[in-house]
This record gives structure tokens, C-alpha cells and sequence, in this order.
């Protein structure tokens, strides 16, 4: 599992303006079944995603096509761990140590 934190590295209008690109991007996301939670950070310097994944290199680069990432407007800081508990309503997702 991973959690993907992005700061924004630009003013908040330009996230603004790109705001409906990303939440097209975000919901491709949910479709493949990649992320599972997702919102703004608060204050709102950026936001936070929880995803599942096999591969940190695929969700790096997942992270990459967002059109926050490839208009310079976020960095991503990506967060790799190992679910091993869960909320009932996640007990899909929890994982067991190597």
C-alpha cells in the first residue's frame, strides 16, 4: 500500500486551473482500482492519496501522468507500508509481513 502526498510547488490558481484534469485523472485512478482514498490537505497546500499496488514503480509512474505532476504545479513524496490492519470496510486490502 502507499500513500502519496503532493505539495503544491506552485500558486494554489494554477492548481485551480488544472483542477478538473486532475479530478479526471484521479477518477481513472478509482476505475482501475488503484486508489481508495483521496482528498486536500488542510491547509491547502496540496493533498493526499491512499493507493494499492504491487510495484512502487508503477505507482511513481501512475503519479507522474497526474496533470498536476506534468505541469509542475506538485511534487509527489510517495510512502510505501505494509497494511497490516485494517477497518473492517479495508480488510480487503490488509497484507501480511513478509
Amino acid at each position: 500500500m502507499f500513500v502519496l502526498e503532493l505539495t503544491y510547488t506552485a500558486p494554489v490558481e494554477r492548481a485551480d486551473a488544472l483542477m478538473r484534469e486532475h479530478l479526471v485523472w484521479i477518477d481513472e485512478q478509482y476505475a482501475a482500482g488503484v486508489f481508495i482514498a483521496s482528498g486536500r490537505k488542510n491547509p491547502r497546500d496540496g493533498g493526499v492519496v491512499l493507493a494499492v499496488g504491487e510495484d512502487r514503480a508503477e505507482i511513481e509512474r501512475i503519479a507522474a501522468g497526474d496533470p498536476f505532476a506534468e505541469h509542475g504545479v506538485c511534487a509527489y513524496r510517495i510512502t510505501e507500508f505494509i497494511a497490516t490492519r485494517t477497518a473492517p470496510g479495508l480488510a480487503a486490502y490488509q497484507q501480511r509481513l513478509p
